[in-house]
């Protein structure tokens, strides 16, 4: 039976929240936005650039380029090599062995995907990557999982997805996939939309939702 795991990239496989917020925050303090914790995953965690540029400076003469400039900002900082989300290799290498298929779901750019999985140490193991920009809608839209499953050729109840963020929690749930939240506050993902809540791919609650991909659990 085909099966596939879909995996968001910033927040699920590598911690990248803090580089984030901090190039936010020096790009947007000329603009009298003060963006600490709060703000950030009020207005800009998990969701695409445009989306917020749109809501927060809806005056933005080039929000394309204040876009990139972010990016590419956040690509000068990310250190490399960067440490993973644990587990996230062992799980990998369990998908591999059991012919599981593999893909990046993902709001953030390309460039930013590729940098980031060589930064982890794991580009080979994604032969899909679905950037939220390539698809007709990004995240909270199920577009980009949709379009991870028809390049997969999987369906839904063949398919979890692993997310950190409300925006691609409920992207998750709309495609149709098994949705696991994956972060330190596990009622807060339940409470985003998470079916399953784990703290890293080592927590032992993984395990029975693997079991699905093979039959032995409900």
């Amino acid at each position: 039976m085909p099966a596939a795991l879909l995996f968001d990239l910033d927040g699920t496989m590598m911690m990248t929240d803090p580089i984030h917020r901090a190039v936010f925050a020096d790009l947007l303090a000329p603009r009298g936005v003060v963006v600490d914790e709060a703000y950030y995953a009020a207005h800009i965690h998990g969701r695409m650039n445009l989306d917020f540029f749109a809501e927060a400076f809806p005056d933005e003469p080039d929000p394309q380029a204040l876009s990139e400039a972010k990016e590419a900002e956040f690509r000068r900082r990310l250190p490399r090599p960067y440490p993973a989300t644990p587990g996230l290799a062992a799980l990998l290498a369990r998908a591999r062995a059991a012919g599981w298929e593999t893909a990046v779901v993902t709001n953030a750019p390309r460039l930013n995907a590729e940098a980031m999985l060589e930064a982890i140490g794991v580009r080979a193991s994604f032969d899909v990557i679905v950037s939220g920009e390539e698809t007709p809608r990004g995240k909270p839209a199920p577009d980009p999982y949709l379009a991870a499953m028809r390049l997969l050729r999987v369906g839904p109840a063949e398919s979890i997805a692993f997310e950190d963020s409300p925006a691609g929690l409920a992207a998750a749930r709309a495609s149709g996939a098994f949705t696991v939240g994956i972060g330190p506050d596990p009622a807060a993902l339940r409470r985003a939309g998470a079916e399953v809540a784990i703290r890293d791919f080592t927590d032992p609650a993984l395990e029975p939702v693997l079991l699905r991909l093979t039959g032995e659990a409900a």
